[in-house]
């Protein structure tokens, strides 16, 4: 679809370069003196502005005091009876790995907690910048797990074998060299290990395409190959998939591109067997038997039945693995038009499912015999749902449950009588009394119907007055929905400001349609969606352009960049965070080129011509008249790379257009790698947002 012609400029007066000739390629130098250089002026740049605020120091401690309450729900992993849960407050810098008994857990308001790893003793000690990036741990009730930890805050990370019994790293255990990929456990004394740590086996996105069976005590160069992918893969990840009848299996997942896969599962001995399943397809368990996946294009498995996209569905595995032909597919759940399933999780005693009926969640209960069986499970109404843990070993799961103006709820939920008991809740962060939440919707460009949420005082006037802050996506079928902040409450909501969230195209808010509607040479129907929303918001006399400011990340920050060059009529103030900006290098940089299934390929002459008309970096004007924008990104993101941000804001600097620029030296993608360095960039975005939209100008 062509952009509107009122929103797209023609070629005169564009100062995107050339991306064979960009002349700030120095820029894309992760680690170059000069490039650091310029983002530590362009730093203080930015503190002068922001931190150099009187009310900058409130801001920082309000937020610090939620990211850093001990009131927090401690959110935790299932495991043998136990709860695992990773903890940061202000006393832990770095963080501390903990378990507490699952019985404990249900009913102490506060758990007793065994530690397990002070992680800011292990980075005092090696000298590191550990970042917690999560535990693995080995079957049937192993002592064992192996720990990521990036130093920094990367994707890339080391893995190291840790006994849970003596609390300590096993000497001369599995330790892999730091890399991008991931492991999972074959045995206690094998690893199945896929990692892009040598540059012939790693592939153009980044990672690895071999996978490689580690035996204990054997060098890892010695590892044997089990299965190889193409270099043109967007990668290989392992993982184990357990199931209710004690069977479990070893699969990987073949990534031909970022919607497209084979699932291979890996025997004890012979070949890897390929699943008789679609190109586009999510395992999510396995239940007395049941393979259960769900399809994301049509798929007609021969049996006369035609399955639409976003049903889920299972079939016998046992079956198929001693047959090799495909057994009985059973529908499990098939969404209606305006619903999506959202996650599934299996227990012991059944499956639960969480599905978006208008961007708001219910929760079903299912059961097998000969055939699917379901119960809803009664929760509060209009509320957003999400599936915290759940284990095949376990009869009970965990759900966290929340609003705009409900803060969560942590609830134990047993499938055997579908029923959901709360445990603890989330302290309230900020005043909600006089703020309403509303639903609504407006007409895309093409007639279609996109809702939005909007947060706001009962008693605002409609005389476009109100501050408003809107927040987007809209890609790789990610939903928007619902979900309680109090560092958006107690910075925003509380000053006067409204939110609003719009739940555009690209998302998944509608299953696979709603997020195939905007793929690659389509996506211009999700900007034209969003711009949509932000002219209701302006008609309606909510808010006026001055004081409507647009917020994204990562893809998000592609967006809210091309509402910054596409309608800077709308905004008073423009946010983009770890953004994607240069559309037509975007596949060159770091993991770029895993996302060309959602963007397009640059080099294809129909997908790159589109790409250079929606690039931000390609599209800013010499004449252009821009609102300021505030663009924040991260050193140590090995996923976005920063240079996106960078040379955009150079761009900006060079053409005189307003702008500021945040770079945290660590962090990786989320842009902060703790508590502290995520309050700091938290209060900035909002004190530049109260600067523009609120103060007098």
């Amino acid at each position: 679809m062509e952009p509107n012609a009122s929103n797209s400029s023609g070629a005169h007066g564009r100062i995107g370069p050339d991306p064979e000739a960009d002349p700030r390629l120095w820029l894309e130098e992760v680690e170059g003196e000069r490039a650091l250089a310029w983002a530590r002026s362009e730093n203080q740049r930015s503190y002068a502005r922001l931190r150099d605020d009187p009310r900058y120091a409130e801001r920082f401690q309000a937020a610090l005091r939620v990211y850093q309450s001990p009131e927090r729900i401690p959110y935790g992993r299932l495991r043998e009876g136990r709860v695992y849960n990773f903890w940061e407050d202000a006393h832990r810098r770095h963080g501390l790995w903990r378990r507490t008994s699952l019985s404990s857990y249900l009913t102490a308001a506060a758990p007793e907690w065994e530690p397990l790893l002070d992680l800011d003793v292990l980075a005092a000690a090696e000298g590191r910048n550990w970042v917690w990036q999560g535990a693995n741990c080995a079957p049937n009730g192993s002592s064992r797990c192996l720990l990521a930890l990036s130093d920094g805050g990367t994707d890339a990370a080391v893995r190291r074998e840790f006994d849970l019994a003596d609390k300590s790293f096993v000497e001369g255990g599995f330790v892999t060299p730091e890399a991008k990929g991931n492991t999972t456990w074959i045995n206690e004394d094998q690893l199945l290990i896929l990692l892009a740590a040598d540059p012939a086996e790693t592939t153009t996105s980044g990672y690895p395409f071999v996978a490689r069976r580690w035996q204990r005590g054997a060098p890892i160069g010695d590892a044997q190959e089990v299965l190889r992918g193409e270099p043109q893969d967007v990668g290989l990840w392992a993982y184990r998939l357990d199931g209710t009848d004690s069977e479990s299996h070893v699969l990987v997942s073949q990534g031909h591109t970022f919607y497209e896969s084979t699932e291979w599962l890996i025997p004890d001995a012979g070949a890897p067997v390929a699943l008789p399943l679609p190109r586009q397809v999510s395992i999510q368990g396995l239940y007395h038997g049941q393979l259960i996946f769900t399809i994301n294009e049509p798929w007609s498995p021969g049996d006369g039945i035609d399955h639409a996209p976003g049903t889920l569905l299972s079939f016998d595995l046992k079956a198929f693995l001693d047959t090799h032909e495909l057994p009985c597919v059973h529908t499990v759940f098939a969404p209606g038009q305006r619903q999506a399933l959202r996650s599934a999780g299996v227990t012991a005693t059944g499956v639960l499912l969480i599905v978006d009926d208008n961007v708001v969640g219910t929760l079903k209960v299912l059961g097998f015999a000969q055939g699917w069986q379901s119960r809803e499970v009664p929760l509060a109404d209009n509320l957003s749902l999400n599936l915290v843990d759940s284990n095949v070993r376990e009869s009970v799961a965990f759900l966290a449950a929340e609003g705009f103006l409900e803060p969560a709820t942590l609830y134990a939920v047993d499938p055997s009588t579908a029923s959901a008991n709360p445990i603890r809740s989330a302290p309230a962060w900020f005043d909600s009394d006089g703020l309403i939440v509303e639903q609504k919707e407006v007409e895309s460009n093409d007639g279609t119907r996109v809702p939005y949420f909007l947060v706001r005082r009962k008693d605002m006037a409609f005389n476009g007055d109100t501050p408003v802050l809107l927040y987007a996506y809209g890609g790789f079928q990610i939903s928007m929905t619902p979900g309680y902040s109090g560092i958006r409450g107690c910075l925003w909501l509380e000053q006067g400001g409204a939110f609003a969230l719009a739940n555009i195209r690209g998302g998944g808010e509608f299953g696979p349609a709603w997020h195939q509607a905007g793929l690659k040479t389509e996506r211009q129907r999700i900007y034209d969606d969003l711009i949509a929303v932000a002219e209701d918001l302006i008609v309606s006399q909510v808010t006026r352009p001055a004081r409507l400011a647009v917020d994204g990340r990562s893809n998000g920050g592609l967006l809210s960049g091309v509402m910054y060059t596409q309608r800077p009529d709308l905004w008073g103030a423009v946010i983009s965070g770890v953004p994607l900006l240069d559309m037509l290098r975007y596949h060159h940089l770091l993991a770029g080129s895993s996302w060309m299934g959602e963007y397009g390929d640059p080099e294809d002459a129909v997908e790159g011509a589109f790409l250079r008309r929606i690039s931000p970096y390609h599209n800013v004007r010499h004449d252009g008249v821009y609102p300021e924008i505030f663009l924040y990104t991260s050193t140590k993101d090995d996923r976005v790379h920063p240079g996106h941000a960078r040379k955009f804001a150079h761009l900006l600097s060079e053409a005189g257009h307003p702008y500021l620029y945040y770079e945290n030296i660590e962090g990786g993608h989320a842009g902060a790698a703790n508590l502290e360095e995520t309050a700091h960039r938290d209060a900035m975005l909002f004190q530049f947002l109260i600067q523009r939209l609120m103060d007098p100008h």
